[in-house]
């Protein structure tokens, strides 16, 4: 057992988003086998309910309040510092001297570093921090490129020069730590196209799924009406991607679906909905719902599970939960990318609205449970979290002499 430094951009608990889903995994499975000494920021004032869970799980934590407004002010500053605006967006001092005690009073064998802002805490201390190990998740410039692709001036520039300035960054992070995480083989390879100095020291380390927690061995009550054909969409609903995909969804494909079945009824179903996404409900057989205590009755009774991202990185948690609760799932190429499975098999992959709706449909007339049941298999087969983690663990073995059981 040893002394880890984990440092997130946002508290790992509770899973309930994309990247804390992953974050939590990671955290929990060090904290069974080392001394974790956790270093996160809180965005949504109601996990601070959480501290206390995570203070008896790990070694030492510090939680600190980040203000998205006050935040934004900071990452101004990248303007100045020709920077990276996400790197200013995470800078906090406090988090900084907690940093240098902790590296002081700890003899760390390991750090591991999750989304790139939270180097800055890292890179100039290396010696004290033991092997360094950087868990990128995805490309995120990349994703500013193709977000400055699909906006207009003067956003699009503002996008670009992040997207320009955030690959310098991501560059010089892989260049100095000892291990780069990304969540899959295609974001793996993508980054060692962007950075090949570095791609000896690149790895994809999987995302996974709790398949016992997203089970259909669980019994949950209906949400739905049982006149209704639920399509159902899972994810927060203030990240500009899955928005962009809601409302593409909902006015490009919803229309050619309900021609053919007048009972389908479009559930986008995550917390902080936009004014975009709030206005879609507005339109026939368009559900939103906000926050629920739990996403699972919804995924259950889905007669399909949609999810139809135009921009995307990485694997999608929202496709590996329906396929573990052995629901069908219609998937975009996008979405799809960097999962391990056969489009027609375990899953259906459409690229346009019509190819998308023809894929509902006919789940709709023919039903989804052989295609579910073979979904549910391929999550049991391939991604359980212990598995996907064992080269976590190899990493924090071999480079800082540390073992493991």
């Amino acid at each position: 057992m040893a002394d880890i430094l984990f440092l997130a951009h946002r508290i790992p608990y509770p899973p309930n988003k994309g990247d804390k889903i992953r974050s939590w995994h990671l955290l929990a499975h060090l904290a069974k086998r080392h001394r974790v000494h956790l270093g996160c920021f809180v965005d949504d004032p109601a996990d601070f309910a959480h501290v206390p869970f995570l203070q008896d799980l790990c070694a030492s934590v510090i939680a600190l309040p980040l203000d998205p407004r006050k935040a934004k002010i900071r990452a101004l500053s990248g303007f100045i510092r020709s920077e990276a605006l996400s790197i200013g967006y995470y800078r906090d001092a406090r988090l900084e001297r907690w940093v240098a005690y902790t590296a002081m009073q700890n003899r760390l064998a390991a750090t591991v570093l999750y989304s790139s802002p939270m180097a800055q805490y890292a890179l100039h201390r290396r010696d004290k921090l033991g092997s360094v190990i950087m868990d990128f998740v995805d490309v995120d410039s990349d994703k500013w490129r193709q977000y400055a692709e699909s906006r207009s001036f003067p956003m699009s520039w503002v996008y670009g020069r992040e997207a320009r300035t955030l690959l310098a960054y991501e560059r010089e992070i892989a260049a100095k730590v000892d291990m780069s995480f990304f969540v899959s083989d295609a974001e793996a390879a993508l980054f060692r196209s962007l950075a090949p100095e570095s791609a000896a020291k690149v790895a994809a380390l999987t995302n996974a799924v709790d398949h016992a927690y997203f089970s259909p061995a669980h019994s949950f009550a209906s949400p739905f009406d049982g006149r209704e054909n639920a399509l159902v969409f899972t994810g927060a609903m203030d990240y500009w991607a899955n928005v962009d995909a809601v409302d593409w969804f909902a006015r490009e494909v919803l229309p050619l679906i309900r021609a053919g079945d007048g009972a389908a009824v479009f559930y986008i179903v995550g917390g902080n909905p936009t004014p975009r996404v709030k206005a879609l409900a507005e339109l026939p057989g368009v559900r939103v719902t906000g926050r629920v205590p739990d996403v699972r009755p919804y995924i259950a009774h889905a007669a399909a599970v949609v999810c139809p991202l135009r921009i995307a990185r990485g694997i999608q948690n929202k496709v590996l939960e329906g396929m573990a609760m052995a629901r069908p799932v219609v998937a975009t190429p996008q979405a799809f990318e960097g999962i391990d499975a056969t489009p027609g098999e375990q899953l259906l992959v459409a690229d346009t609205p019509e190819a998308f709706a023809r894929d509902v449909l006919r789940i709709l007339r023919e039903g989804g449970g052989m295609l579910g049941e073979r979904a549910r298999a391929r999550i049991l087969a391939r991604y359980g979290w212990d598995a996907a983690l064992r080269l976590l663990d190899d990493v924090i073995s071999d480079r800082a002499g540390v073992h493991h059981s």
